[in-house]
C-alpha cells in the first residue's frame, strides 16, 4: 500500500476505532454519572479513617470505579485526609482512583479484549493495597495538609467533580436543578466527557492514524517482549498527562505497531498514574517518603505486571487489541449510530466547557477560583 492509500485509510481507521469503542463509552458514562449520585464523596470519608488493611482495601476498592482522573483525583484525596481518613486510605486512592474507572473499563473491554479489562482494575486494587499498607506500615510522617489543594467547604457538602469544574456553590460552577435522574444524565452526558472530550478524541486520532499509517508489528523486533519495551513505555507513559480512558486508544495503537500486549498494559498503568500534578500533590498531602513509596509502587508493580501478563497471553493464546472484535461488524449497523451519538455527546460537551469557561472567568476571579 502506498503512502498516499495509507492517508487516505487514516479517517476510516480513526471512524473504526470510535465505533467500537462508542456503545461501551456510552454505557461507563451512565455507570458513571449513577456513582456521582449515589456515592457522595462525604459517604466515602466517612468509612476511611483508621489504620489498618480495612480502611486501605476499602479506599482501592472505592477508587476503582470513580470516574477520576490523576489530576481530578488530587482535591478528592486531599479533602479526604482532611475529612480524617488514614494516610495508607489516602495513598490507596491515590492509587487506584486514575488506573481506571468504570468508563475506562468499559472502553478498555471494547479495544482490548475480557482480559484486559479484567487485569486492569484488578491490579489498580492490588497496587492500592501495597502501596496504601506500605505507608501505614513504614511511614509516619505527619506533614500538614495542604488546604489549597481541595475546597474549604464542610464535611457532607462536597459531591464529585470532573476535572475542569469547580466546587457547587461557587458561580464558577452549578449543580443542575431537578431530581436524581436529571442529575445523572447532566453527568454522564455533559460534566464527564467534558473533561475527558479533548484528550479522548486525541487519543482516537493517534490510533486511527497509527493503524492506518504504521505497518502491522513493525516494532515487534525491536519492542515485541521482555524487559525493554517495559521501560520503553514507562519512560513514554511517565510524563504524560493521560487519563484512564484516554489512554486506551494509544495503548491499541502501540500494540497494533508491534509492543507487547504486557508492554502495553504497562503504559496503561503509569501514565495515568504518574505526572508531575500527582506527585507533587501527594508530597504535599501525605509528605516525601509516601510518594517515593507511591512511585514505586506503580513502577514495581507495572513491571511485574506486564511480564505477569505476556506470560499470561501465552499460555491463554487469547488475542487482544482490536483484532479481538470482528472488524467488518465494527463499523457497521449499531455502531456507526453510536458512534454518531458518542460524537455529538463529546463534541456538545466541548462547547459547554468552552461557554462554561467564558461565563464562570469573571466571578472565579473575583472568588479567587482557579478557571478550568
Amino acid at each position: 500500500m502506498s503512502l498516499y492509500e495509507r492517508m487516505l485509510a487514516i479517517p476510516g481507521e480513526i471512524w473504526l476505532v470510535f465505533g467500537q469503542m462508542a456503545p461501551y463509552l456510552l454505557f461507563g458514562f451512565l455507570v458513571a454519572g449513577i456513582l456521582s449520585v449515589w456515592l457522595p464523596e462525604s459517604w466515602v470519608e466517612r468509612r476511611l479513617a483508621g489504620r489498618g488493611l480495612r480502611p486501605v482495601f476499602l479506599a482501592s476498592i472505592l477508587g476503582i470505579p470513580l470516574p477520576l482522573c490523576s489530576c481530578s483525583v488530587i482535591p478528592v484525596s486531599a479533602a479526604l485526609r482532611r475529612y480524617g481518613a488514614s494516610r495508607g486510605a489516602t495513598t490507596a486512592f491515590f492509587l487506584s482512583t486514575p488506573q481506571t474507572g468504570v468508563d475506562s473499563i468499559a472502553v478498555t473491554y471494547s479495544l482490548l479484549g475480557p482480559l484486559f479489562a479484567v487485569f486492569r482494575p484488578l491490579l489498580a486494587l492490588i497496587t492500592g493495597v501495597i502501596g496504601g499498607a506500605l505507608v501505614d506500615r513504614f511511614d509516619h510522617e505527619e506533614p500538614e495538609p495542604e488546604k489549597d489543594l481541595s475546597t474549604e467547604d464542610e464535611p457532607g457538602e462536597k459531591s464529585m467533580a470532573t476535572e475542569g469544574d469547580n466546587e457547587p456553590g461557587s458561580c464558577c460552577h452549578a449543580e443542575p436543578e431537578g431530581g436524581p435522574f436529571r442529575r445523572i444524565i447532566h453527568f454522564a452526558l455533559v460534566d464527564l466527557p467534558r473533561s475527558l472530550a479533548a484528550p479522548l478524541l486525541i487519543g482516537v486520532i493517534i490510533a486511527g492514524a497509527i493503524s492506518a499509517m504504521v505497518p502491522v508489528d513493525v516494532l515487534e523486533p525491536y519492542l515485541g517482549g521482555g524487559l525493554l519495551p517495559m521501560f520503553v513505555m514507562m519512560a513514554v507513559g511517565a510524563p504524560l498527562y493521560v487519563c484512564a480512558t484516554a489512554s486506551v486508544p494509544l495503548a491499541v495503537g502501540f500494540i497494533h505497531a508491534g509492543v507487547s500486549p504486557g508492554a502495553a498494559l504497562v503504559f496503561l498503568i503509569v501514565g495515568p498514574a504518574t505526572n508531575a500534578a500527582t506527585l507533587a500533590a501527594l508530597w504535599k498531602v501525605l509528605g516525601r517518603r509516601a510518594a517515593l513509596i507511591y512511585f514505586l509502587v506503580v513502577v514495581i508493580s507495572a513491571v511485574l505486571a506486564g511480564l505477569a501478563f505476556d506470560q499470561l497471553i501465552d499460555w491463554t493464546g487469547t488475542t487482544v487489541g482490536m483484532a479481538h472484535a470482528d472488524h467488518g461488524e465494527a463499523v457497521s449497523g449499531w455502531n456507526n449510530v453510536w458512534a454518531v451519538l458518542m460524537l455529538v455527546v463529546l463534541l456538545y460537551s466541548l462547547m459547554t466547557r468552552y461557554f462554561h469557561r467564558k461565563k464562570a472567568m469573571p466571578c472565579c476571579r473575583e472568588e479567587n477560583h482557579s478557571c478550568h
